[in-house]
């Protein structure tokens, strides 16, 4: 899905710009699944866990491959080769990946799911 460009931006207190990035509709990503946006960073994979929406970088910090495309999510937690990350905060709970993944803020707004892009 593409990020949407009619999303708003709105000033953090420091005066840095941030802006709300539209992932898709909320309907569209069922418990248990998931969708990835671009962000300028890369990419990042938008999680629903029984209704509630967890993003986080789309790679891991062990091996640099992707977080997001294995087995339906239905806990707050993924695997990848044996490493397990916390959705909630992207912290590593397991080795062989001992360092977090960025999470990232969500919301959803009129039905669509969007990610808190921030520099």
């Amino acid at each position: 899905m593409e990020p949407g460009d009619d999303v708003g931006g709105r000033a953090a207190a420091d005066g840095d710009d941030v802006s709300w990035v539209r992932v898709g509709p909320a309907a569209s990503i069922a418990p248990g699944d998931y969708a990835t946006v671009e962000l300028a960073g890369g990419f990042v994979a938008v999680f629903n866990v029984n209704g509630e929406f967890f993003a986080i970088d789309d790679v891991c910090t062990h091996d640099g491959g992707g977080l997001a495309g294995g087995p339906s999510r239905t806990t707050s937690d993924l695997s990848r080769h044996g490493a397990r990350f916390c959705l909630r905060t992207g912290a590593a709970l397991t080795p062989p990946a001992y360092e977090a993944v960025r999470r990232y803020e969500t919301r959803v707004l009129d039905g669509r799911v969007e990610v808190l892009d921030e520099p």
